[in-house]
C-alpha cells in the first residue's frame, strides 16, 4: 500500500484571504515505511510574508523570490501524489491551501482519500496534547532540530509519528515480502526441498538393540 505524507508551509492561515503556499513536501510510504522518495519544493508565493508567518517557518520574501511559482511545480506534485492516500497532520488546512492554489491556475481540486493524524491522535489519546511536537515527545521521536517549522522536516517527523499511531513497526504483524524495499532488507522465497534421510549405521543399530534388551516389558510389546 502506497501512502504520501504531506505538509505545507504558508504565508498565513486562510487561503480565502489570499494567503499562499510557500513550501511543500511529500514523502512516500510503502506499507507505512518510508522508501526514501521525496518531493520537496520551495514556492514563490507572489506576495509579502507577514511577520507572524516568518516567525514560524523563517522563509523570507527574498529567499522565496528565487524559487518557482506554484503553477510551475503543480504537475510534478500531482504526478508524485498520484491517487494514493495522503497522511497529513490537520489535513483540512493543507488540502484547502493546495486546492486554492490549483483553483488559481485553473486546475481541478485534488480529491483523494486521506488520514488526518491530528484526528487520529485525538481519538487515540482523548484530552492529551496532539500537536506534532507533543506526539514526538510521546513516542520519543527526536525533534530537536525542529526550531522552526519546515515542510520536509515535518514530513519526516510525521512519518515516524504516524507509524507509532497505527501500532508501531509491525501493525497487525503483517510481514510480507511486498512491504520491504531496497535498503530495508528482503524476504526471499526459497523453493521447498524434500526431507533428507539420515539412515542409522550398523553400529548404531547394534547399540539400539542392546539398549532395548535392557528394558523390562516395554509398552509396545505388552499385549493390549
Amino acid at each position: 500500500m502506497r501512502e504520501i505524507v504531506l505538509d505545507t508551509e504558508t504565508t498565513g492561515l486562510e487561503p480565502e484571504s489570499g494567503h499562499r503556499i510557500c513550501e511543500i513536501a511529500a514523502l512516500e510510504l510503502l506499507n507505512h515505511v518510508p522508501t526514501g522518495r521525496l518531493f520537496h519544493r520551495y514556492v514563490n508565493p507572489e506576495r509579502p510574508m507577514p511577520p507572524e508567518a516568518l516567525a514560524i517557518h523563517g522563509l523570507t520574501e527574498e529567499f522565496l523570490a528565487q524559487h518557482p511559482r506554484f503553477e510551475v511545480i503543480a504537475e510534478e506534485l500531482l504526478l508524485f501524489v498520484a491517487n494514493d492516500r495522503l497522511v497529513i497532520h490537520n489535513a483540512g488546512f493543507d488540502i484547502a491551501f493546495i486546492n486554492a492554489e490549483l483553483a488559481r491556475i485553473g486546475r481541478a481540486a485534488m480529491i483523494i482519500e486521506f488520514e488526518d493524524t491530528l484526528a487520529l491522535a485525538r481519538k487515540r489519546y482523548p484530552g492529551a496534547p496532539a500537536s506534532l511536537d507533543a506526539l514526538c515527545r510521546r513516542f520519543a521521536v527526536d525533534n530537536s532540530v525542529r526550531d522552526k517549522h519546515g515542510a520536509r522536516r515535518d514530513c519526516e517527523l510525521l512519518a515516524a509519528v504516524y507509524l507509532e499511531l497505527i501500532g508501531g513497526r509491525q501493525p497487525g504483524l503483517d510481514l510480507t515480502a511486498s512491504i520491504l524495499t531496497e535498503g530495508h532488507g528482503a524476504i526471499l522465497e526459497r523453493p521447498a526441498r524434500p526431507p533428507r534421510a539420515f539412515p542409522p549405521s550398523a553400529a548404531e543399530l547394534a547399540l539400539h538393540r542392546a539398549f532395548l534388551g535392557k528394558l523390562k516389558a516395554p509398552l509396545w510389546l505388552v499385549a493390549g
